[in-house]
C-alpha cells in the first residue's frame, strides 16, 4: 500500500486497472433503473392518489417521505459494507438483496393505495375510518421496508463509487453514472406517457378506479422486475475487478473493520461534518420540496391531463442531463468543486421564479422550459455538491460517511416531499387560488437555496481531510492497544 492510500497495488503485485468509459455506462445501469423507480413513485403514485383518488396532498406526500424518513438506517446499512461482506462482496450482495426488496415493496404498495381509493369511492370521499387508518398504515409500513431496502442498495453503490475510483477520474465517474439516473427517469416519463397517455376522466373529477389498475399495475409489475435484471448486468463483476478498498483500508488485515461505534467517532471527528451535513440537507429541501406537487400543479393551475404531467419529469431529466453531462467533465475542471456548485445554487433560484411566473401566464411551454432550466441548475449543483461529497470520506470507513450523507439526502428529501404538501395545503387554506397555494411551495424552496449558498461557504475538504485522518490514526492505535 503506497502512502498516500490512493494508488494501491494488489497482492498479485499488478496495479488494479482504472475503470474504463464502457464501465462507468454499465454501472450507470443501476442508476437508470433507480430513476424508472422514482418515476413511478413520485409520478405517477403521487399523481393518483392526490389528483385522481382524492387522498389529501398531506396524507400522500407523507405516506411517500416515510420511504426517505428511515434513512438514519443508512448509516449503519454503510457501516455494515464496511465489515462485512454479503454473498462474498462488501458491497454488490447489499446492492442486489435491496433492489429486489424494493421492487417488491413498490408493487405492494399500489395494492395498497386501490383499497383506500375503493373506500373513497364508497364513502364519496376521503373519511378517517377504521378501513382509512388500516390501510394508510399498511402503506405506511410497506414505504419504510422500501426505504431501508434503497438505502441497503443505494449507500453501499455509492460507496462503491468511492471503492473504484481516483481523484483525476471521480468527477467523471459521478457524472456518467448520474447522467444515467436522469436517462431512467427521462425514460420513465417517455414512457408513462405514451402508456397512460389515453387514460381520462370526466372534468371536474379524477379517472375512474377501474380504468386506472389495469394498466398501472402492469407497469407497477415490469418495471421492477426490468430494475432487477439492470442491477446485475450493471454489478457484475466489477467490484472484484476494480475496488481499491481492501488495499486503501489501514484495517485491510483485519477483516471485522471499524467497528460502528468508531466509525461514528471518526464521523463526529470534524465540524467540517456538521457543515456539510446541514448544507446537503438545505439543497435536498430547496431541490425536492415540490416532487410531491409538480404534478397536481400541472394538474390543477393548467388543466394537463396525466400523461403531460408525468412528462414534466422528463423536461426536468433532459435539462438535469444536459447539466450532468457538461458539469462533470467540463465545468468542474475549470470552475472547481466549490464554484460549480456556488453557480449551481444561484440558477436553482432563479428557475423557481420562472416556474412561478408560468403559473401566473398558465402557459405550458413556459411551464416545460422552466423544468428544463430547473433540471440543468439541479444538475450542476448536484454533480458540484456530490464531488464534494466522495472528497469528504475516509477509505476505512467508505460507506459509513457515505451513509451519514445519504442520511442527509434522504432525511431532507422525506422531510421535503412532506412539508411540500403542508405546505401546499396551508395555501390551499390561506388562498382561493391554486396558483397562490403552489407558489407559496416555490417561494420555500427559493428561501432554502439561499441558506445553502451561505453553508457551502464554510466548507473546507482539506479541514476536514486533516482531521478525519488524525482521529482515524487515533482509532488505529486504540485498536491495536
Amino acid at each position: 500500500m503506497t502512502s498516500n492510500n490512493y494508488q494501491s497495488i494488489s497482492l498479485s503485485d499488478t496495479t488494479i486497472p482504472k475503470v474504463n468509459t464502457l464501465t462507468m455506462f454499465r454501472l450507470g445501469l443501476f442508476n437508470l433503473g433507480i430513476g424508472l423507480i422514482s418515476v413511478l413513485t413520485l409520478a405517477v403514485l403521487n399523481r393518483v392518489m392526490i389528483a385522481e383518488l382524492g387522498i389529501p396532498a398531506s396524507i400522500a406526500a407523507g405516506v411517500l417521505a416515510i420511504s426517505q424518513l428511515v434513512s438514519p438506517t443508512r448509516i449503519w446499512l454503510g457501516q455494515l459494507s464496511d465489515g462485512k461482506k454479503l454473498f462474498g462482496f462488501h458491497r454488490t450482495g447489499y446492492i442486489r438483496l435491496g433492489v429486489i426488496i424494493s421492487g417488491i415493496a413498490i408493487f405492494f404498495a399500489i395494492q395498497l393505495v386501490w383499497l383506500l381509493g375503493s373506500n373513497i369511492i364508497i364513502n364519496n370521499g376521503w373519511q378517517w375510518n377504521n378501513v382509512t387508518i388500516f390501510v394508510s398504515i399498511l402503506l405506511a409500513i410497506v414505504f419504510v421496508v422500501q426505504g431501508i431496502a434503497t438505502g441497503a442498495c443505494s449507500t453501499p453503490f455509492t460507496a462503491l463509487l468511492v471503492d473504484i475510483s481516483d481523484e483525476d477520474n471521480r468527477s467523471k465517474i459521478v457524472a456518467t453514472i448520474w447522467s444515467m439516473l436522469m436517462v431512467g427517469i427521462v425514460i420513465g416519463g417517455i414512457s408513462g406517457k405514451i402508456l397512460l397517455n389515453n387514460l381520462s376522466g370526466v372534468e371536474g373529477k379524477g379517472i375512474p378506479l377501474a380504468t386506472l389498475q389495469a394498466p398501472i399495475n402492469g407497469i407497477f409489475l415490469v418495471v421492477p422486475i426490468i430494475v432487477v435484471i439492470l442491477t446485475l448486468v450493471a454489478t457484475w463483476g466489477v467490484e472484484k475487478k476494480y475496488s481499491r478498498f481492501r488495499q486503501r483500508s489501514s484495517f485491510q488485515d483485519r477483516e471485522e473493520g471499524v467497528s460502528f461505534k468508531k466509525a461514528l467517532k471518526i464521523l463526529t471527528s470534524s465540524r467540517q461534518t456538521g457543515i456539510f451535513f446541514s448544507f446537503l440537507v438545505m439543497i435536498t429541501l430547496s431541490l425536492f420540496m415540490q416532487e410531491a406537487v409538480l404534478e397536481p400543479y400541472g394538474a390543477e393551475v393548467f388543466n394537463m391531463p396525466i400523461g403531460d404531467t408525468t412528462l414534466l419529469n422528463s423536461f426536468w431529466g433532459m435539462g438535469i442531463l444536459l447539466g450532468y453531462g457538461t458539469t462533470g467533465f467540463f465545468v468542474v475542471p475549470r470552475l472547481g468543486k466549490n464554484n460549480t456548485t456556488r453557480l449551481g445554487c444561484i440558477l436553482v433560484a432563479l428557475s423557481f421564479g420562472l416556474i412561478i411566473f408560468s403559473g401566473l401566464t398558465q402557459t405550458p411551454s413556459v411551464l416545460k422550459g422552466a423544468m428544463v432550466l430547473f433540471g440543468i441548475a439541479a444538475g450542476i449543483t448536484t454533480i458540484g455538491a456530490i464531488s464534494l461529497m466522495l472528497d469528504l470520506t475516509v477509505a476505512e470507513t467508505a460507506g459509513t460517511f457515505v451513509g451519514a450523507w445519504g442520511l442527509a439526502q434522504s432525511l431532507s428529501r422525506g422531510i421535503a416531499i412532506a412539508v411540500g404538501g403542508w405546505i401546499l395545503d396551508l395555501g390551499r387554506f390561506l388562498f382561493n387560488n391554486p396558483w397562490l397555494a403552489y407558489s407559496l411551495v416555490f417561494v420555500c424552496e427559493a428561501l432554502c437555496i439561499i441558506g445553502a449558498i451561505a453553508l457551502l461557504n464554510r466548507v473546507n475538504v482539506q479541514e476536514f481531510q486533516a482531521t478525519t485522518r488524525k482521529a482515524t490514526a487515533m482509532v488505529m492505535e486504540g485498536d491495536l492497544d
